[in-house]
């Protein structure tokens, strides 16, 4: 610091001491201020306020040098705890914001980007014992992409959720076997193929390429930095000053109590070993450190087998011997016949992958810029010219940026949006806040592409979090859904616990004046914290309703024919679902639209029964698994309890807005689902509904018997596909009966009939407990 010696001591009536330079009045320039506590400033100041270039040293031991905003911590800095611990990197209002690297009193490390004094974004902690993560975080806590390593040498690639293994991933083990499959809090949940060491697995190329940096970590620097450098760029800009504080004989007060805080961050964020149970820390108490050591055998050499293996909340429930060649040859016959059928049938003509980031990068921009327009208009009530064709926002993106819109990198695109009033109601009736809602759509981790289009040619999206769908639209379907706009308002307004598709935004992207694509934002009905196991796309018909049967189960959407289940359900919750099914159909028929489904998605939990059926000790060995390291099912796998509003699980999503239903099992009660050492619902309709369904299963013995095992199961469903309306199919099908094509898949039936067929057929799979 400059030195400032010579310099007249002012000493105030509280004991406060400055030593610096004036202007007008207020400290300014080179000075230090010694609080009465003992705490001492020395560095810039400017109108009154620390801001510049200072040394802050406090009464316990901590000191921090850096950059100071408005008497904030802001910019780039150095602090030191009083605890041993120390943190030099981004700041924002006295909290660790942006790059930066902590060091803790336990020798662990993080090193990454932080937000609001959490790690979040990209970032790699080490720990003291030799473990150590590479990849995403989220609110302090390991939730996305990355790659986690062990000292003993194991290791795991993919997907996290508040510190477990949850989604798809690679766990290699250290002897050289892999396990490729998908995992739910950190329990092996659903279908996945183990590779025994010495066999020869998959390349792990496309894993570090979706990553963007390898086993090591290459690369992860740069990209890292690459991301958050707009933002470093804003935060050393400082802050302006709203007001200034003259010098009194009162003194200048400690701003934000910095005395105190230093002492409270070093307490709460020290790090634990994950050898050990964590304490008292609140990011990593939950973070799964455990490796999968001990969970396999090396089992005989065979560089071509594999083993196809199905868990259930880390039960393993079946297990085939497969030839790895086929299992290689299958899955780039199936990579080629999903790249070649998105070509034929895409309604978007964008080719080449950077066409569908642009799209994807304009969606983005269009919806920021709409909701962000909307936030200071006044709530009021819907008006019928708010559904006209002039209540259209329409703005123009150049790639340079202009008066309204920023720069961006993608193409310059004009950005229509339909009714915005109207859907900016929808989303407030969704209870759907408007910052969340761009947070997950506009969000640093973009949009997902599924892999494959759907069959109508429309391309879908997935939020990063997965709460949104976005597909792509026709124009038939754009003009459908604005016609039927104004009463599937009314509809969803009136029925809290609608079942049909909640839909939060209409818009189009015009491309250089010519291609246009129209999308749709949907609510995912599916989405939820626990693994859905098997899906169905069911429209009460059987011509044409099933899937290949090569392919995975608990990764594709089947249909009418391959449903081999029956749903036995709480009375008064069967009763509530077709009460709501019937008037939902209603409304549909009412619009004459036809050829909409149910998407049902089930949840199965695991039967305490199936480990000793599948999994005894003797045999455990032999499989090349044990359960060490992962938690234990237990015994109980559902159970309906009364309903607790305090005591219930409840994420941000599109099902906030039902009610809880009531059972008769409870005595016509509301009612919670509890799914021990998991969580606790909130029964909806539609979301979280408890079931019971049954399976046959044959024991590999001889002279064994069937053993029917009864699953409890949790259910998610809602009626999608709405916008087909009957006049307009079935002039298509004329079409192809004149041109003496076959008639389309699914046979046009007048709306009344349909909807009657579809309640029929559901009514045959959802029936009462016994």
């Amino acid at each position: 610091m400059e030195d400032i010696q010579g310099l007249t001591e002012n000493v105030l009536s509280n004991g406060d001491v400055y030593i610096g330079n004036f202007k007008d009045g207020l400290p300014h320039g080179k000075g230090k201020y010694t609080w009465f506590e003992g705490t001492i400033y020395e560095g810039d100041w400017e109108d009154g306020k620390m801001a510049g270039k200072g040394k802050i040293i406090w009464p316990s031991g901590a000191k921090y040098e850096g950059d100071i905003s408005d008497g904030s911590l802001h910019g780039f800095g150095t602090f030191n705890y009083s605890g041993g611990s120390i943190y030099s990197g981004a700041w924002r209002m006295n909290i660790h914001h942006g790059i930066g690297r902590k060091i803790y009193t336990n020798l662990d490390s993080y090193e990454g980007s932080w937000k609001e004094g959490k790690p979040e974004g990209c970032g790699r902690h080490f720990w003291s014992s030799g473990n150590s993560y590479i990849g995403n975080w989220k609110g302090g806590q390991i939730c996305g992409k990355g790659i986690m390593k062990w000292v003993n040498g194991d290791y795991f690639i993919g997907f996290w959720l508040n510190g477990f293994r949850h989604g798809s991933g690679v766990y290699h083990f250290a002897d050289g076997a892999y396990y490729f499959g998908s995992w739910s809090k950190g329990l092996k949940d659903g279908k996945g193929t183990f590779y025994p060491a010495g066999s020869k697995p998959p390349s792990l190329e496309k894993w570090h390429n979706f990553l963007g940096y390898d086993i090591d970590g290459k690369g992860f620097l740069s990209r890292t930095l690459s991301l958050n450098s707009e933002k470093e760029k804003a935060l050393r800009r400082g802050l302006k000053h709203s007001f200034s504080e003259r010098i009194s004989h009162t003194g200048i007060s400690n701003p934000g109590g910095l005395s105190n805080w230093p002492t409270w961050m070093d307490e709460n964020w020290g790090l634990s070993d994950p050898s050990r149970e964590p304490s008292g820390d609140k990011y990593s108490h939950v973070v799964s450190h455990t490796s999968d050591q001990g969970q396999h055998n090396v089992l005989p050499h065979n560089d071509r087998m594999a083993y196809e293996r199905e868990y259930m909340q880390g039960v393993l429930i079946q297990e085939r011997v497969k030839d790895y060649k086929k299992l290689l040859h299958r899955s780039k016959k199936q990579k080629k016949t999903t790249v070649k059928e998105a070509k034929k049938v895409s309604c978007v003509n964008f080719s080449e992958s950077h066409r569908s980031f642009y799209l994807m990068l304009n969606l983005q921009l269009g919806i920021r810029y709409s909701v962000g327009k909307l936030t200071p208009v006044p709530m009021r009530e819907v008006r019928s010219s708010d559904f006209e064709r002039r209540a259209r926002m329409v703005m123009y993106f150049p790639r340079k940026g202009s008066q309204f819109t920023p720069s961006h990198y993608s193409v310059d695109f004009c950005w229509k949006d339909y009714c915005p009033i109207v859907f900016r109601n929808l989303r407030l009736m969704f209870k759907l806040d408007a910052a969340e809602y761009m947070m997950s759509i506009c969000g640093d981790g973009g949009l997902r592409e599924l892999s494959s289009p759907g069959k109508s040619g429309s391309i879908f999206y997935l939020s990063e979090d997965d709460r949104f769908v976005i597909k792509t639209l026709k124009k038939s379907e754009l003009k459908v859904l604005l016609k039927m706009l104004p009463k599937y308002y009314d509809h969803v307004k009136e029925y809290e616990n609608t079942l049909i598709t909640k839909i939060f935004g209409l818009h189009r992207i015009t491309i250089n004046g010519r291609s246009k694509v129209r999308f749709v934002v949907m609510g995912n009905m599916l989405y939820t914290e626990l693994r859905i196991h098997r899906r169905y796309d069911l429209k009460g018909s059987t011509l044409g309703r099933f899937t290949d049967g090569d392919k995975p189960k608990d990764v594709i959407t089947m249909k009418d024919l391959d449903l081999s289940y029956e749903f036995h359900m709480d009375k008064l919750l069967r009763q509530s679902l077709f009460k709501q099914i019937s008037l939902d159909c209603m409304f549909l028929e009412s619009l004459h639209i036809i050829d909409y489904s149910l998407l049902l998605g089930v949840h199965f939990r695991a039967p305490e029964i199936l480990k000793t059926l599948l999994e005894p000790p003797a045999t455990a060995h032999d499989h090349g698994e044990s359960s060490q390291g992962e938690s234990t099912v237990p015994s109980k796998a559902l159970m309906l309890v009364t309903h607790e509003p305090s005591n219930v699980t409840t994420a941000p999503g599109p099902h906030v807005r039902g009610g809880p239903l009531k059972a008769y099992s409870l005595g016509d009660s509301e009612v919670d689902v509890l799914l021990p050492g998991t969580a606790r619902f909130r029964v909806q309709l539609g979301v979280n509904m408890p079931a019971q369904t049954s399976h046959k299963l044959v024991e590999n013995e001889p002279e064994s018997s069937e053993v029917e095992l009864f699953y409890d199961v949790v259910l998610y469903m809602g009626i999608i596909d709405i916008l087909q309306e009957y006049n307009v199919k079935k002039k298509l099908e004329n079409a192809y009966k004149s041109l003496r094509y076959d008639p389309l898949s699914i046979s046009v039936v007048e709306p009344h009939l349909y909807a009657a067929r579809f309640k029929s057929f559901l009514e045959k799979i959802f029936h009462d407990l016994p």
